[in-house]
């Protein structure tokens, strides 16, 4: 049976899930992904504050295809993790909940994870389409000279993911 995980994205909450689980996700994650971790955590470094809430969030690894007429987005499966592993240690330690992807993390996140009580999400690669039915509103947030690669703001319904790192670093694709 999939648990359900609602916005907003808590330490509480997120202790409850261990790896392996199914859960639906419902409510705000943010999309970005290596081009737009290097760029935001430069301009913060350098006094700009960081283009969304970083406190609780859950950023979803994705460069979505465009929309087709009428639709609110297009494919929108999950990239490599890995691309994102020198950045993520430092967001979870700013507050950030957790991550969406696929594929394994370097033990520095690992660590994060556990530090912060934070938690790593796989998305079913090759099932960008089927994702994308989850998504009911996309807004453009920063970036859009990135194109694909911008940051984006997510409302999401029953949205599909695996728990792949739990908060105590129980790893899936380690076990």
């Amino acid at each position: 049976m999939d648990k359900k995980l609602t916005s907003p994205f808590t330490k509480e909450k997120i202790k409850e899930l261990r790896a392996g689980d199914s859960v639906l996700i419902t409510g705000t994650i943010y999309t970005a992904r290596d081009e737009a971790h290097i760029r935001m955590l430069e301009e913060y470094d350098a006094g700009t504050p960081m283009p969304l809430p970083i406190e609780g969030a859950l950023i979803y690894y994705v460069g979505p295809s465009p929309a087709a007429p009428g639709q609110v987005i297009g494919a929108a499966g999950p990239t490599s993790s890995y691309r994102m592993d020198p950045f993520a240690p430092r967001l979870l330690d700013m507050g950030m909940a957790g991550m969406i992807g696929k594929g394994p993390r370097s033990h520095e996140v690992v660590e994060a994870i556990k530090r912060n009580g934070g938690i790593y999400f796989a998305a079913i690669g090759g099932a960008g389409a089927l994702i994308s039915k989850s998504i009911k509103k996309a807004e453009l947030v920063a970036y859009e000279d990135l194109q694909t690669e911008a940051i984006r703001k997510l409302e999401v319904e029953d949205f599909p993911v695996i728990v792949a790192i739990d908060c105590d670093g129980n790893d899936l694709y380690e076990e």
